[in-house]
This record gives structure tokens, C-alpha cells and sequence, in this order.
């Protein structure tokens, strides 16, 4: 599995930006990848970090974001759009042959859309939260964050953009998934 935590950093939103940064450069291995095999393993890394990363947003900076931001309600609510139609994406994108320019192409516009939804919540949420919260609060915060991406499904569930469903939903689809991952990662 892909290394999913930033190391050094007690901030969650640095924390998360950094991991923003790193799904960026893992489209940029997949699209740039020299050989089929090697765009596999690449996007299997790049969909395990943007399921993890984003389950752990909607468990734990969300909603946070609801109660300590302005707007935080309808900002939320905004970027849990985006996350399912991404989900959706990704699911699609796992159906497609590596190799194919459909595929190629279908991940470019993918990447276009993460990017934007990526400074949408740089912009409108994470901004917000370090102004918002004590430095005490963003360090808790990357322990949180830290401890949901450890539990985290490791594909995306469109339909499972609540925290109240990630904690419901997330253990055993987590378990699933991890179990698919191994199984494949052997196969290969």
C-alpha cells in the first residue's frame, strides 16, 4: 500500500495539504508511466491514498468544518458532492484498461476534477479551520486524521460520504478491501 502520511508536520490542514500535493504527483505517475504494469501499481497507489485521505475528511475535518466555520454547513455539503461524483469516477476508472487511451483519458479529467475539488477545500474549508482552531485543536487533529486513514477503505464506496456512515460502513468495508488488496497484490 501506498505511504499515506505526511511525517513531519503537527497541523492537520499542512498535513492535508501535503497529501494533496502527493495525490498530484501520483496522477502524474500514472499518466506519465512508461509501461502498463507500471501505471497498474502506480494508480492502485493513487486509489488507495484518495479513499483513505477522503474517508478520513469526512470522518473527522468535516465535521468540524460544519461547526467551526462560517458557512461550514453549505461548504461541507458542497465538497461531499464532489467526494461521491469522485468516488463514482474512480470506480470507473478501476473498470478500464490500464493501457487503453480511454483510459488515459478518462484519468486526465478525473486528476482536472480532484485538483479542483483539492482547492476547493484548501480555499474554503482548510483556510478557514487554521484560522478558526487553536494550534493544540490542528495537532489533535492530525492524530485523528492519522488514526481514520489507518482504518480506512482502501477503495472508494460512493454513497458513504457521512462520518456517521464512515464509522458504520468503514470497519468492514476497510476489512474487505484490504483483503482484496492483499489477494490481488499477490496475484500480480
Amino acid at each position: 500500500m501506498v505511504e499515506t502520511f505526511v511525517q513531519s508536520t503537527d497541523d492537520v490542514v499542512d498535513f492535508l495539504r501535503d497529501q494533496h500535493n502527493l495525490i498530484k504527483d501520483l496522477f502524474d505517475e500514472v499518466l506519465y508511466a512508461s509501461e502498463d504494469k507500471a501505471r497498474e501499481k502506480a494508480f492502485v497507489d493513487l486509489r488507495q491514498l484518495l479513499a483513505v485521505h477522503e474517508t478520513a475528511e469526512e470522518m473527522v475535518v468535516h465535521p468540524i468544518a460544519r461547526q467551526e466555520i462560517d458557512n461550514g454547513e453549505a461548504i461541507v455539503e458542497e465538497r461531499l458532492h464532489e467526494e461521491h461524483d469522485a468516488k463514482e469516477q474512480l470506480s470507473k476508472l478501476e473498470d478500464m484498461d490500464f493501457g487503453s487511451q480511454q483510459f488515459l483519458d478518462a484519468l486526465a479529467a478525473f486528476r482536472d476534477q480532484i485538483v479542483e475539488h483539492a482547492q476547493a477545500e484548501e480555499t474554503e474549508e482548510f483556510g478557514k479551520l487554521q484560522r478558526e482552531l487553536s494550534d493544540d485543536n490542528l495537532k489533535r487533529l492530525v492524530a485523528a486524521v492519522r488514526a481514520a486513514q489507518a482504518i480506512a477503505p482502501t477503495r472508494p464506496h460512493a454513497g458513504v460520504e457521512s462520518a456517521k456512515l464512515n464509522f458504520a460502513v468503514g470497519p468492514f468495508a476497510s476489512m474487505l478491501d484490504r483483503a482484496r488488496d492483499a489477494i490481488e497484490g499477490a496475484l500480480r
